[in-house]
Formats: structure tokens, sequence, C-alpha cells
């Protein structure tokens, strides 16, 4: 079954509950949480108080996403009742499977995520333990980029290293999708699809939600 995941990263914070509920009602499946600590990536967001204000605001689980250094300090803080994902860099873990370990120890599902220019080499002993990989298609940092289009072709490369070693973590995408490239995305193998600002920044949240859901399940 496909997802989408619109990004809180780029929901109007005054009216936060009010565009999760539209989103919602859209079809949405789950809530992507942009977490960035201004050193890992060039950018601050927010934390989990912000996150947590959405509990039993929606029936929506969330889908965290750690763009921060030392995540093992903060796992503990993102686990709710309606957590389902925390995933965590690559690039940002000395001990990549002690995280995921830990992660999974909290009883949620961990996830691994890459940036566009790191290799897919560096899921080669960790693939088999993961629940998700994240595939970065743009730079992270920053709502409203373009997708990078090479990510495509990688995204392809992972979807053939699951189905060649009968593995079933899911595939994710974050950064650019848009109604207009959101099918070529799920026809590369991708199961969850993030967008932020496509949703978000429409006219009407919810009708825009239903456009990506219904563009989605049609691939």
């Amino acid at each position: 079954m496909k997802k989408l995941a619109p990004s809180i990263l780029s929901a109007d914070f005054a009216a936060l509950a009010e565009d999760v509920a539209a989103i919602e009602k859209g079809g949405a499946d789950l809530i992507h949480v942009d977490v960035m600590d201004g050193h890992f990536v060039p950018n601050i967001s927010f934390g989990a108080d912000v996150m947590k204000s959405l509990e039993g605001r929606t029936k929506l689980p969330f889908d965290v996403h750690l763009m921060i250094e030392n995540p093992d300090d903060y796992l503990e803080d993102f686990v709710t009742p309606q957590t389902e994902y925390i995933t965590v860099h690559a690039e940002a873990c000395t001990h990549l499977n002690r995280t995921i370990q830990h992660i999974k120890s909290l009883g949620v599902k961990a996830g691994v995520s890459l940036n566009p220019a790191t290799s897919l080499s560096v899921l080669d002993y960790i693939v088999e333990d993961v629940d998700m990989v994240l595939l970065m298609s743009v730079n992270p940092g920053f709502g409203g980029q373009k997708f990078i289009p090479s990510v495509l072709e990688k995204t392809r490369e992972l979807a053939e290293v699951r189905r060649a070693e009968g593995l079933d973590f899911e595939i994710e995408i974050d950064g650019g999708a848009t109604l207009d490239n959101v099918q070529e995305i799920v026809s590369a193998g991708v199961d969850i699809v993030v967008a932020g600002s496509a949703v978000f920044k429409a006219p009407d949240i919810e009708e825009r939600t239903k456009e990506f859901v219904s563009k989605i399940v049609n691939v």
C-alpha cells in the first residue's frame, strides 16, 4: 500500500491543528515530522513538544525524521503512542546499528535516511535490520526545494536490492514531490511519499491532499 506523509515543516504553525485536520480529511496516511537542529543541517525547525501538541488532535501516526546530530540522545523524546517511525541519518550516526537497535527497543519502527550524495553502500550491513529507508531527493535543511532527478535511479537500485534479497523494508522519498512528478516517484519503487509545500501551501489543503492520494494509488 502506497502512503502519503505530508511534512508539517511547511504547515502554518499558527493553525497547525487545522492544517493537520485538513490532511487527515484528505486521506493522508502519516504526519511527517522534520526535526532540524541547525548543526547537521543549516536550519532549525522544532522539537518534540510541537509534535506532541498534536497527540489526540489527529488519528494519523507520526513519521519522525531526525536531521540532527547525536540522535540517540533524543530518541525517547519522540516516542508516543502515535509514533510509528523514527528515522535517523546514516551520516549522523557513528554506530548506526546501535542506533537502529535503540529505536526498535522503544517499540517504534526504525528508519535510515541517506542524503542525495550518500551511496547505498552504507546500507550493506544494516539493511536487513531496518523497517524503512528514506532517500532524500533534496539536500536537507529547507522546504520548497526542487527534486533531484538522479535520486530516481538510486531509488530503483534500492528497490532492486530489496527484491533480490527478499527484504520487506519500505522506501520513502523526501523532497520536491509535486503532483507532476509523484507518479514517476512511486513508479520507481517508493512506498511512502513525503510532500511539504506542495500540500500545505496549496489554496485548499484538503483538496490538494486528495489529489496526491489519487495519483499515488493509481500508479
